[in-house]
């Protein structure tokens, strides 16, 4: 292992502003591609919500029933709702298929805006975090001793980008998974900070904190052993841009699968923004819905939507990973040169 690559894993002639443009790079390429696979996954989790027993979302393309109405003096008319059953969809295909003949193809891109929003602000603050932080641990990928680093640098890297984001992650799941329009997105937001406070709006935090932190963990653990690895079976000091694409791809895919049950959690707990305050069950903790789910649709229902999740992530990882080490290497190797130069 040569000193360049214990440099570079780092972050060592890295500096913050080159971490950041490297982070970026892919972002908006990555979310354009996954942001359809990421519509089907949240709409194929929604349906399968156990605790929503009134739907207060209002969509002018997808009618959704308030199961509420016509019972103690409910009425979809009184609360704005057509009472017509939502599309139901027998898996990730079919999702696809009635989506595109019901909504068109434009509704494969619902909430991209706020995820580009997201993701930028999101992805600089997660990776510079997790630069910055390997540093302050010295990681050196020559040792071994040192695996246990990288995963403790995304852990926290992770824990501050999403409670960061989190606000902004609701209102892209919200407008994913029954096409609100945005102006009805924030006048939800607005209410329900007046009625249960300003706090309201983390509302899932907990659940994706426990999606987000494990998934980091594994994969920067998974990521930079493979990484590791490969580089120390070829002598190199650089992984090659399929390298990095197999690695990133393979990481996310494990670490997807084992968090998938928390994501599901995560999306249930968000598409609870409209239901009625007095409704007790939007309190429901974690474990106890996880148990509710599992009785009322089966152990499955915990990974609904993984196939989906899947083809999202390992691409999605993939290509982040890729586009930030060619970059944070051109960096690097620019720095050198004009470091010798001065010198």
């Amino acid at each position: 292992m040569t000193d360049k690559d214990s440099d570079l894993s780092s972050g060592v002639l890295i500096s913050p502003t080159q971490q950041m443009l490297s982070s970026c790079s892919g972002a908006v390429l990555t979310s354009i591609f996954v942001t359809p696979l990421d519509v089907v996954k949240v709409r194929l989790q929604a349906q399968q919500n156990p605790t929503a027993k009134c739907s207060v979302f209002f969509n002018g393309l997808m009618d959704h029933i308030c199961e509420l109405c016509g019972k103690n003096g409910h009425t979809a008319y009184s609360h704005g709702w057509t009472n017509t059953n939502p599309a139901r969809y027998s898996g990730t295909l079919d999702a696809f298929r009635q989506i595109f003949r019901s909504e068109g193809i434009g509704a494969f891109w619902s909430g991209l805006s706020p995820t580009l929003v997201m993701a930028v602000p999101a992805t600089v603050i997660y990776f510079t975090c997790y630069e910055q932080l390997k540093g302050v641990l010295r990681y050196r990928q020559s040792v071994l001793g040192d695996w246990w680093k990288p995963m403790m640098a995304g852990v926290l890297a992770r824990v501050f980008a999403v409670s960061v984001i989190s606000p902004l992650e609701l209102v892209r799941t919200k407008h994913q998974s029954e096409k609100m329009t945005y102006r009805e997105i924030f006048t939800a937001l607005l209410q329900r900070s007046r009625q249960r406070g300003v706090i309201s709006l983390w509302i899932g935090l907990g659940s994706t904190l426990l999606r987000d932190v494990p998934f980091s963990a594994v994969y920067w653990l998974s990521y930079e052993s493979a990484k590791s690895k490969v580089l120390r079976t070829r002598g190199s000091s650089e992984l090659r841009p399929f390298e990095s694409f197999v690695s990133g791809a393979g990481a996310g895919s494990i670490a997807a699968i084992i968090t998938n049950p928390f994501d599901v959690i995560k999306t249930h707990r968000q598409i609870q923004l409209g239901e009625i305050p007095s409704d007790k069950k939007a309190g429901i903790s974690t474990w106890r819905l996880i148990i509710q789910l599992c009785r009322q649709n089966g152990f499955s229902s915990l990974f609904s939507g993984i196939v989906p999740r899947i083809f999202k992530v390992a691409p999605a990882c993939a290509i982040m990973i890729t586009s930030y080490e060619y970059l944070k290497t051109k960096f690097y190797v620019a720095n050198q040169k004009k470091s010798l130069h001065i010198h």
